[in-house]
């Protein structure tokens, strides 16, 4: 009779499986650690608007009276965009998203803990 012989090789269904079969230092080594920081607004005024002057009929939803550094600001821009999926920038001190987005980003305001007018 021949043997049948057992594959020691598993084959894996995702990437997880993939960092479970490493140690804590390899792990630490291919891995990098995502830092995904969650902004917080420590109660700061902000005011939200809907403007479409100048922007060819366009709606554009304004978040306006944030002090503090370009990087953050770029950073809650960031956050307000992907979770309103839409484009937008910042300009001016003030941070624009695409469309009429007010609800979506006064909630998502609220959540990072400013306080919304």
């Amino acid at each position: 009779m021949e043997e049948k012989s057992k594959n020691p090789q598993k084959k894996l269904s995702s990437l997880s499986e993939l960092g479970q079969l490493l140690t804590d230092s390899e792990r630490k080594q291919v891995l990098p650690e995502v830092t995904r920081h969650a902004h917080d607004g420590r109660n700061k005024t902000v005011r939200v608007s809907i403007d479409s002057k100048r922007r060819k009929g366009k709606s554009v939803t304004l978040i306006e009276v944030l002090q503090h550094n370009p990087a953050t600001m770029a950073e809650i821009a960031r956050i307000l965009k992907q979770h309103c999926g839409a484009g937008g920038t910042v300009k001016g001190g003030k941070i624009e998203v695409q469309g009429d987005q007010r609800n979506r980003v006064v909630e998502k305001l609220r959540e990072m803990n400013y306080v919304v007018r």
